[in-house]
């Protein structure tokens, strides 16, 4: 797995204007079926991948926070939500919560999240590509083709079975 997360960006690189082009055409004109194709196309690839042997979102990138979040996970450690900002987080530039620093705090040495069962929705959902109107968030997915080789997969697989003029 570690030959094929450093291969990573270096693919993705190279399949981003062919990427950049299908999705334009996607967010156009989207299959009446797209969200049931996603589905599926996400199913299958996360039936052979196991995240565990990976974890490169968590080692490279950061999620943002709700607030939701924030409470949620402050409530599990019974911290006040404060305290666990001022421990774990900053404002980024868009004026989200994000972490201090990657990899995450709460990944482990054998790549599992100690906080797995209140985790961050945005790490519920990564790598967003089972999400309804999928076509809405193509700026998101050309990221994280760089990043999650199930997405790059996905949306390799996706080029091959949806035909957009």
């Amino acid at each position: 797995m570690d030959e094929v997360i450093k291969q990573l960006p270096k693919l993705a690189q190279e399949k981003h204007n062919e990427n950049k082009k299908f999705f334009g055409k996607l967010k156009r004109k989207p299959p009446k079926d797209l969200d049931y194709i996603m589905q599926d196309l996400h199913e299958a690839e996360f039936n052979r991948t196991d995240c565990l042997s990976c974890a490169n979102c968590c080692k490279t990138t950061g999620p943002l926070f709700t607030n939701a979040d924030v409470e949620r996970i402050a409530k599990h450690f019974r911290m006040k939500p404060q305290k666990f900002i001022d421990q774990f987080l900053r404002v980024d530039e868009d004026n989200d919560y994000v972490l201090q620093g990657v990899p995450c705090t709460f990944l482990d040495a054998e790549n599992y999240c100690s906080i797995y069962d209140v985790r961050p929705k945005a790490c519920r959902e990564f790598p967003h590509t089972d999400r309804k109107k999928f076509q809405q968030i193509s700026h998101l997915t050309l990221k994280n083709v760089a990043i999650c080789p199930a997405a790059y997969n996905i949306v390799e697989e996706m080029k091959k079975l949806i035909h957009i003029k």
